[in-house]
């Protein structure tokens, strides 16, 4: 069964908009998570611009399901990782003037530096994932880092025009039959919204969604729980064929 992990990144958002205390990422991540999301996903940035380090450390002592922090190859986070121990990193790219991560990882460019990475966070039980493009060849240099997991970038299947959907549908495709052979377990996510989930969820070796924007944007309307609810029961529907 598929499963839904629920970014809060933009709770903090909006309370870093008035650098106060409201609203707690943290309530938001317990809501999610008794709405009957499997894991809470949030992003430590190298400049906080949202997650704290008190925030993750808060999520830390409190999550019950799957904790997954994303992170930079950052020597400042990759120290913070370790000693937190969070239950999954997740590894992606990172630019300091990007509204949010615009593109998957280039693992393949530097596969001795991310092989390390791998190799302390595994030394402290934590699995690893990659945030990749649907390619085989970033899926097999993240095989040869000992990853855990790829999450694939839906981001340019999010943003097609009805012309190049299919194209990027079948990118995601192809890639999910590669590294489900390979051994990797799957998540998708980027851009991913009530609807153009449905035909993700047919894709039968997507084992896992990370999504954030659209559900913290729904919940300004129903709340976070009913706006969980409503996405696992999505996912739920859309994976029977």
């Amino acid at each position: 069964m598929k499963t839904l992990n629920v970014n809060i990144d933009h709770v903090a958002t909006v309370r870093e908009a008035r650098a106060g205390k409201e609203p707690d990422p943290v309530s938001a991540a317990l809501s999610a998570e008794s709405a009957g999301a499997k894991g809470i996903v949030c992003h430590l940035r190298e400049d906080r611009r949202h997650i704290n380090d008190r925030d993750v450390q808060n999520l830390r002592e409190v999550i019950q399901s799957k904790l997954d922090l994303e992170m930079a190859a950052n020597e400042e986070i990759i120290k913070i990782a370790l000693n937190l121990k969070p239950d999954l990193v997740t590894i992606v790219p990172e630019g300091r003037m990007e509204l949010t991560t615009e593109g998957g990882l280039d693992v393949a460019g530097n596969t001795e530096k991310f092989k390390s990475l791998t190799d302390r966070m595994h030394s402290k039980g934590i699995e690893v994932s990659f945030f990749v493009e649907p390619d085989k060849k970033q899926i097999e240099a993240s095989l040869s880092c000992s990853a855990d997991m790829v999450e694939f970038h839906t981001g340019n299947f999010a943003n097609a025009n009805d012309e190049n959907i299919e194209k990027e549908l079948k990118k995601i495709i192809s890639a999910s039959k590669i590294a489900f052979n390979s051994g990797l377990k799957i998540a998708a996510g980027h851009g991913i919204n009530y609807l153009n989930i449905r035909p993700l969820c047919l894709i039968p070796e997507i084992g896992e969604f990370s999504i954030g924007h659209s559900i913290i944007s729904r919940a300004i309307y129903v709340g976070i729980e009913i706006a969980t609810r409503e996405m696992i029961e999505v996912i739920s529907k859309s994976s029977i064929k």
